[in-house]
């Protein structure tokens, strides 16, 4: 189209592309081409789970997961410049109605004007987008460490990720007791990329002290598992970072990008005091990053110019581990995540905050006893999720029952009283309860196993009553739109 004077081109995409920051270079350029750029965004997103405005069902045009959008690019010297953009919305007949009686002056435009830094081409709150990018961004926060760091990737679970420190290492011997790569990738499904090799493998661990290179790691959420700290085990370790958590730390983690459209489905933000998996929040898209709170030696982990700010705002001084509060709170706070839910799937957090030393503080209160909580370190216990029933203790089938409000493993073993509310809690893409009791299936659950799920429980009623409780503070220390 740049070689000729005018033209039209109609594209039917993927509609990631109207708002991912991947595709923002390619946003301004089509800008610049044409004169006239029209998106029909048809949704239908099964992944971000799309509901029409009215709360109705969304569906797709096409049988396929991912949102459709019509698009028009119009080049021509007489047209005048502009950027327009239109929704459809509901079930898939009622669109290919719509879609067959439209043309281009009957849809209802709405005018866009798009802009650095991500020129969207869907409609944006400009004030709200100006005054959210004003705010402090995790990685600026948490500045000392680099860019932000995403979890190891160890390139073959199956392998290198174990239920047990004893089991991890058992994996180890049974490799080096294998006579060649075939016998081996029998055993396993080992790693099929260049960054793992089989004979580099057998000729560097039995040289490894396994006692003390077998480390927890943060797999699910609540759920940590056992990996070898070593390349021929791990593959993608993210020493430049993950050295920190090698060692006692406290490290938060949090996404780039939120899956689901509302905000409501599920947080985004958790705390470890391991490594971390890089699906430890979401099964399909999207990577987990963690910001130590404290580096070698004791080191905070806050930018220079971070804790100018904070200084500078409030007369006290306050601790990593107290802002580590506060942002903890804040990214546990519905009215946050629901105001600011279309930069939120966009980008990296940003915290807001408050003029005030006693909102501050209140907030940083509520947010480091969520984070005592979420590190099973100081919690409510209720009794939740009490083990009842005889039987060999394997996970055969996990069901739910909101009658009874317990979760069957088998037959005749169970997990109850465990409310409703607890049992469909989201960290991430995930149900907590159910991804760790379903990811053991074939299992005989082990008495830690079963106690933890009991503290998980009394966790999650906690977190659910503390984020009503944050969401209150968060409402009186911004009232209108911080």
């Amino acid at each position: 189209m740049e070689q000729v004077e005018e033209g039209v081109v109609g594209a039917i995409t993927n509609h990631a592309w109207l708002d991912n920051p991947t595709f923002k270079g390619m946003r301004r350029s089509l800008m610049e081409t044409f004169n006239q750029v029209y998106a029909l965004d048809l949704h239908g997103n099964a992944k971000k789970q799309e509901r029409a405005p009215d709360g109705g069902p969304d569906e797709n045009i096409f049988d396929i997961e991912q949102g459709v959008a019509v698009s028009l690019f119009i080049k021509s010297p007489s047209a005048e410049r502009g950027v327009w953009h239109a929704d459809v919305w509901g079930k898939r007949i009622a669109k290919y109605k719509a879609l067959a009686e439209a043309s281009i002056t009957s849809v209802p435009w709405t005018r866009l004007q798009p802009g650095p830094p991500d020129w969207l081409l869907k409609p944006q709150d400009v004030d709200l987008a100006h005054r959210y990018r004003e705010f402090w961004s995790i990685p600026a926060i948490f500045a000392p460490i680099g860019d932000p760091a995403p979890g190891v990737v160890t390139t073959h679970d199956e392998f290198a990720i174990s239920f047990t420190k004893e089991e991890a290492e058992d994996k180890v011997r049974k490799l080096l007791s294998t006579a060649n790569e075939r016998e081996a990738r029998r055993l396993f499904r080992l790693c099929s990329q260049s960054q793992w090799s089989y004979s580099r493998a057998k000729a560097d661990l039995p040289n490894l002290d396994l006692e003390k290179s077998t480390v927890k790691l943060t797999y699910r959420p609540f759920d940590d598992r056992w990996t070898i700290w070593d390349r021929n085990v791990t593959v993608h370790r993210r020493e430049r970072v993950m050295q920190h958590m090698l060692r006692p730390n406290i490290g938060l983690i949090f996404v780039r990008q939120i899956a689901h459209s509302s905000q409501a489905v599920s947080v985004y933000a958790l705390v470890t005091s391991n490594v971390i998996d890089n699906r430890a929040f979401l099964s399909n898209k999207g990577i987990a990053y963690i910001a130590p709170l404290r580096l070698a030696e004791n080191q905070e982990n806050l930018s220079l110019d971070f804790r100018a700010f904070l200084d500078s705002r409030y007369e006290h001084h306050y601790t990593p581990e107290e802002v580590l509060g506060y942002v903890y709170a804040v990214l546990h706070a519905p009215t946050y995540r629901t105001r600011y839910a279309e930069f939120l799937r966009t980008e990296f957090p940003r915290v807001p905050f408050p003029e005030a030393a006693a909102d501050f503080e209140t907030l940083s209160g509520l947010g480091w006893a969520l984070v005592q909580a979420h590190l099973l370190r100081e919690l409510p216990r209720r009794g939740f999720a009490t083990y009842c029933g005889q039987g060999n203790d394997t996970v055969e089938a996990v069901r739910y029952s909101p009658v009874d409000q317990a979760i069957a493993i088998n037959k005749s073993q169970s997990f109850r009283p465990v409310p409703q509310p607890v049992w469909e809690f989201h960290i991430g893409g995930y149900q907590v309860l159910d991804k760790y009791l379903k990811s053991r299936k074939g299992r005989a659950l082990s008495l830690d196993e079963i106690n933890h799920v009991g503290a998980v429980a009394d966790s999650l009623a906690f977190t659910i009553e503390q984020i009503a409780r944050i969401d209150e503070a968060y409402r009186s220390a911004f009232p209108e739109r911080g």
